[in-house]
């Protein structure tokens, strides 16, 4: 099982964003307002915590969600994601977090095989977590769909970005 240690610290930093890059441009794809972004932010962060206590994780997805914990670990991912949509428009999230997750993925077949069909499968979950949290459209948390077809289009592409199939529910 690969740990911290098998990564460089732009490695490490690319895994800790990872999380939040999804959450991101899910919310991106179709912003909710202020209570919608506030339930898709905490729901980003429910699968961190939930990701840690599963017992079922995978060794690398708890790692990563432990070191998050950490401020030297926030500070790393908000890093990341500041110098990767630094100066950037709305339009170019999604290509931009493509492009990165297509990297991730990469970089977790070459330095943890044995992890990386869990972690990638962990992300589009955190994905479809975050674009299930809030409807969207209606008025005051009322009516509207619960999955916007935006966010569905986000969904599936981060699953093909990492290479998984689209998760349940999307």
């Amino acid at each position: 099982m690969a740990t911290k240690a098998n990564f460089t610290p732009d490695e490490w930093k690319s895994l800790l964003q990872s999380p939040l890059l999804v959450g991101i441009a899910v919310s991106a794809a179709d912003p909710s307002g202020l209570f919608g972004m506030l339930k898709e932010s905490v729901a980003s962060a429910r699968a961190l915590v939930e990701a840690k206590t599963d017992p079922n994780s995978d060794e690398l997805v708890k790692a990563v969600a432990s070191d998050f914990e950490t401020s030297e670990g926030r500070g790393q991912a908000q890093d990341g994601l500041k110098a990767l949509f630094g100066g950037s428009k709305p339009g170019d999230i999604a290509a931009k977090t493509a492009d990165a997750l297509r990297a991730l993925a990469a970089l977790l077949d070459a330095k943890a095989p044995a992890d990386a069909a869990a972690f990638k499968t962990w992300l589009a979950h955190v994905a479809n977590a975050v674009a299930e949290a809030a409807p969207e459209g209606g008025f005051l948390g009322f009516g509207g769909t619960q999955v916007s077809e935006a966010e569905k289009a986000s969904v599936a592409q981060i699953a093909t970005a990492v290479g998984v199939s689209v998760p349940a529910g999307t």
